[in-house]
């Protein structure tokens, strides 16, 4: 396999990774970025913990997906992140549920 080969093979993998995060994104509640991972999760808890004075933080989410493209299963039931680096947690918003006139 070329180099161009695997290029294109993985310009394909991330668009097909994107597509799949647009089809799913309105089921979950949260979006959550580590220096490693793009996670979505319905459920997120965030607890600093401190080790001979290092403060860490573990990051536990249920019912998530993981941005990866190389990861054969995406959703995942259970999650625990252990990081030095900055969590960015966010709720996503939930559109009104309307009825059809």
């Amino acid at each position: 396999m070329s180099a161009e080969d695997l290029e294109k093979y993985e310009t394909e993998m991330e668009l097909s990774l994107y597509r799949e995060y647009k089809d799913i994104v309105g089921q979950f509640s949260y979006v959550v970025e580590t220096e490693r991972r793009f996670y979505l999760a319905n459920s997120v808890e965030l607890l600093p913990q401190n080790a001979d004075g290092e403060i860490y933080f573990e990051v536990r989410m249920t019912d998530a997906w993981v941005w990866d493209m190389y990861r054969p299963a995406r959703f995942v039931k259970q999650v625990r992140v252990i990081t030095f680096k900055d969590v960015n947690i966010e709720e996503l918003d939930k559109p009104d549920l309307r009825l059809p006139e």
